[in-house]
């Protein structure tokens, strides 16, 4: 054995367990089943050694890198492994380079991965580009940030995107029995247990992060194992302290859309208690308290509208209350408002209405309103017929048959009531209107 592989050993045994225990193989890999499960495209690929380009979304900790190294060891290829944060377009341009001469010199094939791609400017990203269109490396990239933001579309319309999800809880455990036990890369053979309770405790915290399980466990280890040697039996305290880990995550990119779509869907499903929850999210994340009434005061008239018209006056008083209060009393503004419009009937006529007259403004143009409605406060106005035949509808009890659209529009209808007041809104007018011996109107 030379010096060179005893320093490469040393250097091994000296890494953090979380990078000991890193699977070598597909059959070592635990999760992403979608993705490299049995009879799926990428693992038939893998297994005929077929390379392709590829963009590995998902969280940290969910086996990105592990992934790309997997890959590249099953199917024989040279791995160079950049970062994003520290590299640059030279850094780029002497792997691609490096790919070439490989190429050349062996028929070798180069898997260039790319580790928070994402942060990647648009002119290094382009570097990329042409390796990839060229066929001189293949492509894997690691984004925690959502691709269709962040990478530019001519690299991502050349590369499979894949969607990690984190780790379950019955993988994390999974992963840290074979930390415990795995004598030549984990602690096997040292006496390491958990006391009851220990290994849900990891998967609980960790949040699908293995990487945040597994350094856990080792610094737990670390700190209870006696100098002398011996075994240790580390309690859920011992681990909860080495964790140290706030269990909200909230990334202002992807999480931003996801979260408040998700708490406008839950509130437009009438569901109070997953509104609540999304709404928790969003302000344990940091969200600004402002936009999250703002988007409350939409919803009160996209959906909600003339339904319960009460509801955008909660809305805004409720946006008023926040500028006042600011957190984290406003939270409670907020949610009281949030209950609210997710308990309102819903309706949205209102939405439907505008977007339908918009629409007909666009294709038809601006249609002349008719003579009778136009302004006649003007001189000359009369001579033009403006407000001829026009009928004062409170002198006539408030109601009156005449035409108020335009003639090319005469019978188009807009608002349609759906349910809530709106409904009883419409029964008035419909009850106002038979007595004056009109049983239908006119628009």
């Amino acid at each position: 054995m030379d010096l060179f592989s005893v320093s490469e050993q040393e250097q091994a045994a000296a890494a953090p367990l979380a990078a000991r225990m890193r699977p070598r193989t597909l059959a070592e890999f635990i999760g992403q089943e979608k993705i490299v499960g049995p009879d799926t495209v990428l693992r038939g690929a893998i297994e005929r050694s077929e390379l392709f380009s590829m963009l590995l979304w998902g969280p940290p900790g969910c086996g990105k890198t592990t992934l790309a190294r997997v890959i590249a060891a099953e199917t024989g290829a040279r791995l160079t492994q950049l970062s994003a944060v520290a590299a640059g377009t030279a850094d780029v341009r002497a792997a691609i380079k490096g790919a070439r001469e490989a190429r050349a010199l062996s028929a070798a094939r180069t898997i260039l991965f790319i580790d928070e791609i994402h942060r990647f400017n648009k002119a290094q990203q382009d570097a990329v580009l042409h390796a990839v269109e060229d066929g001189v490396l293949t492509l894997i990239g690691a984004t925690t940030e959502n691709p269709y933001f962040e990478v530019n579309s001519a690299l991502l319309s050349r590369c499979q995107l894949y969607r990690l999800e984190p780790l379950a809880p019955e993988q994390i455990e999974q992963l840290v029995r074979r930390a415990l036990e795995d004598q030549e890369r984990g602690l096997g053979g040292r006496g390491v247990t958990l006391e009851e309770g220990g290994l849900a405790f990891l998967a609980e915290v960790s949040r699908g992060d293995a990487r945040v399980a597994l350094n856990a466990l080792e610094t737990a280890w670390r700190s209870r194992a006696p100098k002398e040697g011996g075994g240790v039996a580390l309690s859920v305290d011992d681990l909860r302290d080495a964790a140290q880990k706030s269990p909200v995550s909230y990334d202002r990119e992807d999480a931003h859309y996801d979260t408040v779509s998700a708490f406008i869907k839950s509130m437009r499903g009438s569901d109070p208690d997953a509104a609540v929850y999304y709404l928790a999210s969003m302000l344990a994340g940091g969200e600004d308290p402002k936009f999250i009434a703002r988007r409350m005061i939409i919803f009160a008239s996209e959906d909600v509208g003339n339904a319960d018209p009460t509801a955008l006056q909660v809305a805004v008083a409720t946006s008023r209350a926040v500028e006042f209060v600011g957190l984290p009393e406003c939270r409670i503004n907020l949610s009281q408002a949030a209950i609210y419009l997710a308990l309102a009937p819903k309706s949205n006529a209102s939405y439907l209405a505008i977007d339908g007259a918009l629409a007909d403004v666009h294709r038809e143009g601006n249609q002349p309103p008719p003579p009778r409605l136009r302004d006649a406060n003007y001189r000359g106005a009369k001579d033009l017929g403006h407000g001829d035949g026009y009928k004062y509808p409170h002198s006539y009890g408030g109601w009156v048959d005449q035409q108020y659209l335009p003639d090319k529009l005469v019978g188009r209808r807009y608002y349609v009531p759906q349910r809530g007041v709106e409904i009883a809104m419409e029964q008035r007018q419909a009850e106002s209107r038979k007595k004056k011996g009109d049983p239908g109107g006119t628009a």
